[in-house]
Order: structure tokens, then C-alpha cells, then sequence
């Protein structure tokens, strides 16, 4: 994949696959058995989804990035070398709108909402505020029940609760359907978070809760507002089965949460996945000089050789799935095959980036609409969407 110096991480822009990386990202992909024949049962359209996925979330972030420089708008969050965590959690899941798994993503899950079906130039237009993005213009953190995406608010680890109710639902209407949601290891210390976790566990509900450990919070290291070196112990804290993941690995991050989401479908919810991973960047775009002081050097370079997206693309390249039908050898044909799909999704996000500009131009809210849906029942119109019922 092309790399841009004026948005990635600087380890990011000269990558290139490390062989001893590269080995053993394909012995994670068969270290366990049962994570194994789920990553099997994937065909080479699925395979290439989740490439698609990740992609498709770096170039979103890539584009907010870009209005930063331009001026555009002040601070974007970004979920740069957390791809995984989310692209291969979501597509674990049975997608099927409001009828289907229900997310709640935090503001750096954005991943989630396009991969659950939300448009990408939704996704934009909450950053631009306009009378069509999915909140009207009232809210950056968006999400859409039509889509199966339950919207997150500022204050981190309060949807563990909300996602705990959703599953309630789930559970009383004898759906088998999933609630999952991402809870970051500075968010594990809101006494939200240990209520919400207690009460999916003692009700035994069907949510997966995903710990997205990157090892900071805002701009606390892990190791300063957390005693144990992981979280592999809360599973049996709470009487919960917790999968330990490596968060920079799709495959690993797919294969988790299939097991964790036919347990819940089998009754036998809640699950606690550990997703290992780390944040490239700052909070948000504002302090990533502030961010990269918080840790050595060393460490970001040693993340930096596991991108995700590059360490899942060359896997593809010289994995087991023949990603194209053209001709010459397989791993010629795979990179064909990436390759085009990166040309596909620059033209995608493109493209979003300019409608939501254009919303900008012509469908910022009136004055008026500041008073309208403040209340239940008096909701402001979002563009094209009627209510859902999912929970």
C-alpha cells in the first residue's frame, strides 16, 4: 500500500516486511486450533474484506488527516495501527442491519460504522457538522441502529452499559443475535466499566467486550494507571471466559470474536477479548508531538514494523488464498489483485470526502434547528433515515 509522509506515522512510511515478523504472523495464524479452522473456513472474497476494511479506515483517517493541514476542521481521532481491533472484530459478525449484531464503537472504532454498512461521506459530514450527517450537525460521534451501529458519547465506557441493555434485549426476546463493544484500557478504570462488565456477567448476556489495549490513556502510560502487565486476569475476576488477542492481527482479531460470538448465541455470554495493540498517534491530531514523548523511541519503532495493514498485506501476497484469476505466479497475482483494490478505495474516499464537502457548502444546519430534538419524541430530521426499533 502506498505510504504519505504528511499523514503516516514516520514508521509507517518507509515500511517493509520483516521476515521474522512475517513468520510469525503466519504461525499465529495456526498456534490455536479452533481460531485456525475459523480462519480456514474463510474464502478468498472474505480474506480480501478484511484487507478492504482496514484499508478502507486508514484512508478515512488519511482524509480527516488532510482537512487538518487544510485547515478544514481543528482535530480529528484517529485510529492509525489499530485497524485490526476493529475491521476484524466487526466482520466476525453476523452484519444484517437492525436486524442483525449490534456495535458500539468509540470515537477510534470508526472502522466499524462503514464496515457495518454507514457511508463513509457520513462519517465526514460529522466532522463538517452538517444538516446530513447522521447527527444533524449536533455530534462527531455517530453511529446508525439502522445499520446495526449504536452511537457512542464522549464519555468513555458508558456504552459498556448501553451495549450491556441492548444485549438484555437480545437475551429477553430469545434473539441470537450479539451486542459487542470496545472498551479502551484507560476507560477499564470508570466505575461504569466495572458495573457494566458485572452486570452482562452475573445476568449472562450475550455481549463481547472487546479490552483495546494501547497501553495509554489520553496521555497516561498503561504501566501508571494499571497494576498487572495485562488483563488476562479479569476473566476470572468476573467469572467470564477472556480471549487473549493480538490486537495488530486481523486473522487473530476475526477468529476471537467468531468463538466469543457463538458462545454468546450458545448462552454462554458475556466474553472478554484482550486485544494487544498500540496507538501510532496522539489522543487526537492535536498533540501527537506531546504523544510520541510519552514513550521511548524504541517503542513506536517496534510497533511500527507490526502495521497491521502491511503486515496483513503481505501475508495475502504469499498466503494460501489466489486472490486474482490473471496470469504469472500466485504472489504476482495477489499483489495485482491489492493493488487494485487500494486504487478502488482512494477513488472511494475521494469521492466521500467531496460530498461531505459539499454538504458543507450547501446543507449546514439553520439557527433554529438548535432547539428542535432536544427532547424524546422531538427529534431533528436526519437525512434519509427513519427510527429503529433494534433494541
Amino acid at each position: 500500500m502506498r505510504r504519505y509522509a504528511a499523514y503516516d506515522p514516520p514508521e509507517y512510511v518507509s515500511w517493509s516486511p520483516d521476515p521474522e515478523l512475517s513468520r510469525a504472523y503466519r504461525e499465529r495464524v495456526t498456534a490455536d486450533p479452533a481460531r485456525a479452522r475459523e480462519i480456514e473456513a474463510l474464502d478468498a472474497g472474505r480474506a480480501l474484506d478484511l484487507y478492504r476494511g482496514m484499508l478502507r479506515f486508514r484512508l478515512h483517517d488519511i482524509a480527516l488527516a488532510r482537512w487538518v493541514k487544510q485547515g478544514v476542521i481543528s482535530k480529528a481521532w484517529l485510529g492509525t495501527g489499530e485497524e485490526a481491533v476493529t475491521i476484524g472484530a466487526v466482520h466476525a459478525l453476523e452484519r444484517n442491519g437492525a436486524r442483525g449484531d449490534v456495535v458500539g464503537p468509540m470515537i477510534r472504532n470508526a472502522g466499524a460504522c462503514h464496515e457495518m454498512g454507514m457511508p463513509v461521506a457520513d462519517l465526514l459530514r460529522a466532522y463538517l457538522a452538517t444538516s446530513d450527517s447522521p447527527t444533524a450537525g449536533r455530534d462527531l460521534h455517530v453511529g446508525d441502529l439502522e445499520h446495526g451501529v449504536c452511537p457512542p458519547i464522549s464519555m468513555v465506557a458508558s456504552l459498556a452499559t448501553v451495549m450491556g441493555g441492548i444485549a438484555l434485549s437480545f437475551k429477553r426476546r430469545d434473539e441470537p443475535r450479539v451486542a459487542l463493544t470496545w472498551i479502551g484500557d484507560g476507560a477499564t478504570k470508570h466505575g461504569e466499566a466495572h458495573e457494566a462488565l458485572n452486570f452482562a456477567a452475573v445476568l449472562g448476556l450475550p455481549v463481547v467486550f472487546v479490552l483495546q489495549n494501547n497501553r495509554v490513556a489520553l496521555g497516561t502510560r498503561l504501566e501508571q494507571h494499571h497494576v498487572p502487565p495485562d488483563f488476562r486476569e479479569w476473566g476470572r475476576a468476573y467469572g467470564v471466559p477472556l480471549l487473549p488477542a493480538d490486537g495488530n492481527h486481523v486473522l487473530d482479531m476475526y477468529a476471537a470474536t467468531r468463538i466469543a460470538a457463538a458462545r454468546c448465541r450458545a448462552g454462554e455470554g458475556p466474553v472478554f477479548i484482550e486485544a494487544s495493540t498500540f496507538r501510532m498517534g496522539g489522543h487526537a491530531t492535536h498533540d501527537v508531538r506531546e504523544a510520541r514523548e510519552t514513550f521511548p523511541e524504541e517503542l513506536f519503532e517496534r510497533w511500527g514494523r507490526r502495521d497491521p495493514i502491511g503486515s496483513y498485506e503481505e501475508y495475502l501476497a504469499t498466503g494460501p488464498w489466489d486472490l486474482d484469476a490473471g496470469g504469472g505466479d500466485r504472489e504476482t497475482r495477489n499483489r495485482t489483485a491489492l493493488a487494485a483494490v487500494e486504487r478502488e478505495l482512494t477513488r472511494e474516499i475521494e469521492a466521500a470526502a467531496e460530498a461531505a464537502l459539499e454538504s458543507r457548502s450547501s446543507r449546514m444546519p439553520v439557527g433554529a434547528s438548535a432547539v428542535t430534538g432536544v427532547y424524546a419524541g422531538d427529534r431533528p430530521p436526519v437525512a434519509g433515515r427513519q427510527r429503529s426499533e433494534v433494541a
